[in-house]
């Protein structure tokens, strides 16, 4: 994939230190509260220079805002957290060490996961696997021969664990690596028939979900899963996919992403390989063997650049500053409403057509979204929102 283009806006990077428990609390209470995503989370956070301070003025953004905001009491919060040590989960919050170097450098990363097992396999090169649920005999079979002599190489293999290839890439690399992306809490085993496999991976493997314990996934959780199996991969290997799966949109994810697509080409009369050979088409690189995928991924497979690949535009961490400067007012605020509409723009042709600070657009847009006047749409596009 291209790198993408320098830009005059950026997303601001997060500050990482560690956590104490009050600000753990803190972060998911503000995550938690009512129309705050994951790019307001991080706007609040390196605004305010942390969560507590965040929640501190919440009140008062959602006077300004115009609209009521349901700030998470802390009750709810200690619950939750409960719920995640009595199973064994630890969260994991953006702004700590530990979160996975991958996934947070792509667009609007989920500012908590909840990892199970072993979070070290984070710092090893990944690659996803992914495939057909009703997949042939030679479909899984060559899912574990991938898995298998890729986790051999010291690469950590990335699925879903759903049926078919994704069970069948996960059973072959559990001895050395692999991780397990749910769509609901990790206490809910689906599909019911890798109870035992998913149990095996939250000890021998890792778990991870953005969901709470006891989240039961809907059809809608399932590419938000898929969004995070390919952001936490170097690459994304399809073995098996329909012209309409659910594959294919980890695929597309994956190039949106920035990350190589990998695909395995089929016969062209199994409707199994119509979505593989469709990628293949479209510039998906062709694998038959292992050694193809580590070949095309070369120095990123070195441990030290996990987090930093070469076709990724990462701005690097800096330290938040806590000075507080003027805030933007109503004039300001109606010169953005009054350059958005309703299709999508990118931020910057908004810093463009406002003349307005970087910063100041950052703020009033937090404010924008709190007040659900607006809508983001990822890779830096927002619009006005339908009334």
């Amino acid at each position: 994939m291209p790198k993408r283009d320098s830009t005059l806006f950026t997303a601001a990077p997060l500050p990482v230190s560690p956590l104490d428990d009050g600000e753990r609390l803190a972060c998911l209470r503000l995550i938690r509260s009512t129309h705050v995503g994951p790019v307001t989370f991080r706007d609040l956070i390196n605004h305010y220079g942390g969560a507590r301070a965040a929640l501190d003025v919440l009140p008062d953004l959602s006077r300004r805002a115009g609209r009521s905001i349901r700030i998470c009491p802390a009750s709810e919060a200690e619950a939750e957290l409960d719920a995640a040590r009595s199973i064994g989960a630890n969260p994991v919050f953006t702004i700590e060490p530990g979160y996975p170097a991958l996934l947070a450098v792509i667009d609007a990363p989920p500012p908590l996961l909840y990892v199970k097992g072993r979070t070290e396999l984070f710092r090893r090169p990944a690659v996803a696997i992914v495939g057909s649920r009703l997949a042939s005999a030679a479909g899984l079979k060559l899912a574990r021969q991938f898995a298998s002599e890729l986790s051999a190489s010291g690469v950590v293999i990335v699925s879903g664990l759903a049926r078919g290839i994704d069970g069948a890439a996960h059973h072959a690399s559990l001895d050395r690596g692999t991780v397990a992306v749910l769509a609901g809490g990790l206490d809910i085993v689906y599909p019911p028939e890798h109870d035992a496999l998913q149990a095996r991976i939250g000890v021998e493997g890792c778990l991870v979900s953005e969901q709470p314990p006891g989240f039961t996934p809907r059809a809608k959780d399932f590419p938000r899963r898929n969004r995070l199996v390919s952001g936490l991969s170097l690459g994304v290997l399809v073995v098996e996919a329909a012209h309409r799966s659910g594959t294919l949109v980890t695929a597309r994810f994956a190039g949106e992403q920035g990350r190589e697509i990998f695909a395995v080409p089929g016969h062209p009369l199994d409707p199994r390989a119509e979505g593989t050979n469709q990628l293949l088409k479209s510039g998906a690189t062709l694998v038959t063997q292992a050694g193809d995928v580590l070949e095309t991924l070369g120095p990123q497979l070195s441990p030290a650049t996990i987090g930093l690949p070469e076709n990724l535009d990462v701005q690097p961490l800096a330290p938040v500053s806590r000075e507080r400067i003027a805030e933007p007012g109503d004039c300001e605020r109606a010169r953005v409403l009054a350059a958005l509409g309703p299709h999508p723009i990118d931020i910057d042709e908004v810093v463009r057509a406002t003349e307005l600070d970087v910063r100041d657009v950052r703020i009033l847009l937090m404010e924008l979204d709190l007040a659900g006047e607006i809508t983001r749409h990822g890779r830096q596009l927002v619009s006005r929102s339908p009334r």
